[in-house]
């Protein structure tokens, strides 16, 4: 666990998993050993269909609620198959990924798009989880700060700094996504570190508070090695959040 004051966030991102039968065998695993101390928090991002559900098995605040996306559109209208903010909102979502990396390269999302929906996120009041991270052709070829970097500004640079006071950021390496691979802890740091120094150039109290979330490939195993890190905040979770002893091995390694 991290020195700092910022209670560390253990989000899972269940992607296009899930049944109503499977998602309450795993919520009630959850809660079995989840504990309500606040010093971890952990977070479940279901599928858009199963949101509410899943708000009703999590109804007694141990575990927040968030959603995986949302659109850039704030107002209702005719945008088929588009889920605002606030309909997010309506169903009990406290948090909302976005940019995350399979957004980006398979549906083509740009940076400028994922500041919109930051901005839109924020504007119906929840907390963006922005994600950002480098393929492994741009780590290969040394341009992992020059990526992230670029991801980081333009949301900074479309949402100014007192945005990132109610944000939390992800480092999300893709060549560890689904992969196998993951970042040792002292890479991972490396960009971790470097993400907050850019925030800290703003503003540094803001910078201080940040909570930034390592994911890729996080198991039980390593969770305990990154989360020593002193700028790794907790972990963004895919394959190991979708059972609830591989999870809460994570969470576990959190709360040492």
């Amino acid at each position: 666990m991290t020195e700092s004051s910022r209670n560390l966030l253990i989000a899972g991102n269940w992607k296009l998993n899930g049944s109503k039968d499977r998602n309450r065998d795993l919520v009630a695993g959850l809660l079995e050993g989840v504990s309500g101390d606040g010093e971890v928090e952990m977070l479940v991002c279901p599928p858009y269909v199963y949101l509410e559900q899943v708000a009703t098995l999590i109804s007694g605040g141990l575990i927040a609620l968030g959603a995986q996306d949302l659109s850039v559109e704030s107002v209702p209208g005719a945008f088929t198959g588009e889920v605002a903010g606030t309909m997010l909102s309506d169903v009990g979502c406290d948090y909302v990924i976005v940019g995350h990396s399979e957004r980006r390269v398979l549906y083509g999302e740009t940076d400028a798009f994922v500041a919109r929906k930051f901005c839109a996120a924020q504007r119906q009041s929840l907390i963006p989880i922005l994600c950002v991270g480098e393929s492994q052709e741009e780590r290969e070829t040394g341009r992992t700060e020059e990526v992230v970097r670029r991801q980081v500004e333009t949301v900074l640079d479309e949402a100014g700094i007192d945005a990132f006071d109610n944000a939390v950021l992800a480092y999300e390496p893709i060549w560890a996504i689904g992969t196998g691979l993951t970042a040792s802890p002292d890479q991972a740091q490396e960009v971790h570190s470097l993400i907050r120094a850019m925030v800290s150039a703003r503003d540094a109290t803001i910078a201080a508070g940040l909570r930034i979330l390592y994911g890729g490939s996080v198991k039980g195993a390593n969770a305990r090695d990154l989360f020593g890190m002193d700028d790794i905040d907790g972990g963004l979770v895919g394959g190991a959040s979708l059972t609830a002893q591989d999870f809460l091995a994570i969470y576990s390694a959190a709360q040492d």
